[in-house]
């Protein structure tokens, strides 16, 4: 009797052990392996010092309210990338109308960059037919070039102290303005995916575009609105980076867009679409700020920074998809 007990819960718990949802926990499992790793082999290079803790979170923080927008993006089978150069351009529209109007005049205009960008990717996209790709490409150069058009090149610096305190330099107590940031947008963002009719009609859309219209979702407008409010966060993002820099410039957000959509998909999200996860996005951001910060502390040169990191992400990714396919 005892000997037949212990098999039946010895196959239960292989039962539950091979249907342990492996593709979605590895980036969680990616984390803690790494972050353990780093903590021992860097224990005398001040890893684990809440110093540098906060430093990773700082660093990863602005790519992880990225993140959690363009996890939308894709998860309704878009893509954005335009992100980076928004949250340029969003910067330095900020730093020109605060300097001239005052406060509330540059957050507004940070934010109405932000809004026309995404409308402009989301018309284009559902009324012209443009692919998101294509549409987002370009208008990651239009961006680009205007934010150095409208400022000569020439950081813009911003002076006014309620601003750098509210949009990423200030701190409430020991936290970071930029965690509370990050928090937020990952509370909102998981609600509005897991919570609300949006969130669902956003991953019908991307699981299969012709059932979800034929169900009475408004696919044109999701995907309108998917392309517009990752647009309003990347230019929230490019408020950020001004707020902690203290200046508005177009370099601001380049590059960015790599780093969010590796976030993303190694946080679990389809790349076809149909499936998002906003918790993993985040966790898939501080994963790759964890491994820049541990490469710098362990001394090697920007070059094997880059491909260790590149390795990494591809492996995960790669972990992921083959524990799905078994």
């Amino acid at each position: 009797m005892v000997s037949t007990t212990v098999n039946n819960t010895s196959q239960g718990m292989l039962a539950r052990i091979r249907q342990f949802e492996w593709q979605k926990s590895i980036v969680y499992i990616g984390f803690l392996v790494l972050f353990a790793f780093f903590s021992i082999t860097l224990s005398d290079s001040g890893f684990l010092t809440p110093n540098n803790l906060l430093n990773i979170v700082r660093q990863t923080a602005i790519i992880s309210v990225m993140a959690v927008a363009v996890t939308f993006v894709i998860a309704a089978g878009e893509i954005d990338l335009s992100v980076g150069a928004v949250a340029g351009l969003a910067s330095v529209m900020t730093a020109l109308v605060l300097a001239q109007y005052g406060l509330l005049a540059g957050i507004v205009a940070g934010v109405l960059t932000g809004v026309l960008v995404g409308g402009a990717n989301g018309l284009l996209r559902t009324a012209v037919g443009i692919p998101s790709f294509l549409v987002t490409l370009g208008m990651m150069g239009i961006a680009r070039g205007s934010a150095m058009w409208i400022t000569d090149t020439a950081p813009v610096p911003i002076l006014n102290e309620t601003y750098n305190n509210i949009f990423g330099s200030g701190e409430l107590g020991p936290v970071p303005s930029l965690l509370l940031w990050m928090v937020t947008a990952l509370v909102v963002g998981y609600v509005v995916l897991r919570k609300t009719a949006y969130g669902r009609q956003v991953l019908a859309t991307g699981g299969n575009e012709a059932a979800a219209r034929f169900s009475g979702v408004n696919t044109r407008k999701i995907k309108l609105l998917v392309l517009m409010v990752s647009s309003t966060v990347a230019a929230l993002a490019g408020m950020l980076y001004a707020g902690r820099l203290h200046t508005g410039r177009f370099q601001l957000g380049e590059g960015d867009e790599l780093s969010v959509i590796a976030a993303v998909i190694l946080g679990g999200t389809s790349l076809s679409g149909g499936a998002g996860t906003i918790v993993g996005s985040v966790i898939g951001a501080l994963m790759i700020g964890l491994i820049n910060n541990g490469l710098i502390l362990m001394g090697l040169e920007v070059s094997q920074q880059v491909i260790i990191r590149g390795s990494i992400i591809i492996l995960a990714v790669a972990l992921g998809r083959k524990s799905a396919g078994s």
